[in-house]
């Protein structure tokens, strides 16, 4: 009873404060150069000794909204302490009137690939707007009654990952419906590092559709300055956006999620490892859909006999439906015990595992073969390059492979510098 009134209070508290409290200063980041026509403005938090989000720091932009009519594009990772930030913000009194989702859907329920349809959210009355599949980008329509649009969405820093592709969109849409954007910025917890091959433009697909690595070592916010700054956003629109930074964070800050930021992400092994396991959706390989782990294992029933590892992949509702090999046991290459320590230590992606498979596939042929494993993209939209298939199929090392990153991998560094908000 005593912390239900506790909770009370606070909330009546903060939505007190909501009403009376001074709209704060909006300053650009003076440590960031100014490449825009549209200059971001971010808001730098108090000095903390803990690291807080961006929406946590709800005295920043309660103000700001104050009157306004808002949109939300969130997902499960949306949070305010242990509610989600949709329903935390209505309880201090925000006028959110449209709620948004991307891949997975706002509730996080939808397995990866599958489109999500336009809803209303059961808890709270708000119609909630699909933006994965055809209705990719806000429209018009969608946009009319919306004075803000709220980006609150936690990423895992990889190109194929596809929920920088949703901010994309969305400020593509603000900008062209003259609606600014609020990113309540999160951490980056592959941000200590960037590797992979810059994307080719003949790779572009939905997931990958800019000029990034695959590790691209950014924020949201970071991104989503990178998409205005280099005039990325289609026909060269400016999008206006403020910022809300997290508060005692450097990209070297270890960061533990909170909540998984999509079915199969489920542990903090799987999201380190992921931009380098993530590669297997391009090959003949399960890569641990239909598991409790997945992108943690990797096998293939054709694999028996030269692994002693095994596992089943089975059908399992709101993360893979309908796996590789269902039912079939899979031979291979167990990695929820990699010491992922390593990575931070090399900021490099591994292709050893990936080369080790190839090497011992009794039928190469057909290890590419992603018509055969229905998997999500060819190997080359997810390395995003056309030399990799033939480079593994050649026989090069990882340093080889890696040597043909370049110079476009340093010159993506040079220019990533531009948008940093944290050291």
């Amino acid at each position: 009873m005593m912390s239900n009134i506790v909770t009370i209070a606070n909330t009546l508290l903060l939505a007190l404060a909501f009403q009376a409290c001074d709209t704060p200063k909006l300053v650009i980041n003076p440590a960031v150069p100014n490449p825009y026509k549209v200059k971001p403005e971010s808001i730098d938090p108090p000095k903390a000794t803990k690291l807080l989000t961006g929406a946590e720091q709800t005295n920043l932009y309660l103000p700001y909204l104050k009157g306004k009519r808002v949109g939300m594009v969130v997902n499960p990772t949306s949070i305010i302490g242990k509610e989600t930030s949709v329903d935390s913000l209505l309880k201090l009194g925000v006028q959110i009137v449209k709620i948004f989702g991307p891949e997975h859907g706002f509730r996080g329920n939808a397995s990866a690939g599958v489109s999500v349809s336009d809803d209303v959210d059961t808890k709270t009355g708000i119609k909630a707007i699909s933006l994965y599949g055809k209705h990719a980008i806000p429209t018009k329509e969608d946009l009319a009654d919306v004075d803000v649009m709220i980006f609150d969405i936690q990423d895992v820093g990889v190109r194929f990952y596809t929920y920088i592709n949703t901010l994309q969109h969305v400020m593509e849409a603000c900008a062209a419906n003259n609606k600014e954007v609020l990113i309540l910025d999160r951490p980056n917890p592959n941000g200590f590092y960037i590797d992979g091959p810059i994307l080719d433009p003949q790779f572009k697909s939905g997931i990958g559709l800019k000029p990034i690595p695959v590790v691209h070592g950014l924020t949201v916010a970071e991104y989503a300055q990178m998409l205005n700054g280099e005039s990325w956003l289609d026909n060269k629109l400016k999008c206006k956006l403020k910022i809300i930074k997290v508060a005692n964070y450097t990209h070297d800050t270890p960061y533990e999620l909170p909540v998984k930021p999509s079915p199969n992400l489920n542990t903090a092994q799987s999201i380190l490892l992921y931009p380098s396991t993530c590669l297997f959706e391009g090959t003949y390989l399960n890569h641990g859909r239909g598991t409790q782990f997945p992108f943690t294992v990797i096998g293939s029933p054709l694999l028996k006999g030269k692994f002693s590892f095994s596992f089943t992949p089975v059908s399992i509702k709101g993360m893979a439906e309908t796996p590789l090999f269902m039912n079939q046991i899979c031979y291979g290459l167990d990695l929820r015990k990699y010491d992922v320590s390593k990575i931070r230590k090399e900021k490099k992606l591994n292709l050893s595992w990936l080369i080790e498979l190839y090497r011992a596939s009794p039928n190469k042929a057909d290890f590419f073969n992603t018509k055969l494993s229905n998997q999500m993209g060819t190997i080359e939209k997810l390395i995003g390059v056309a030399d990799f298939r033939t480079q593994i199929i050649a026989g090069k090392s990882e340093t080889e492979i890696r040597d043909s990153w370049e110079p476009g991998l340093s010159r993506y560094k040079t220019m990533r510098k531009k948008y940093l908000l944290y050291e």
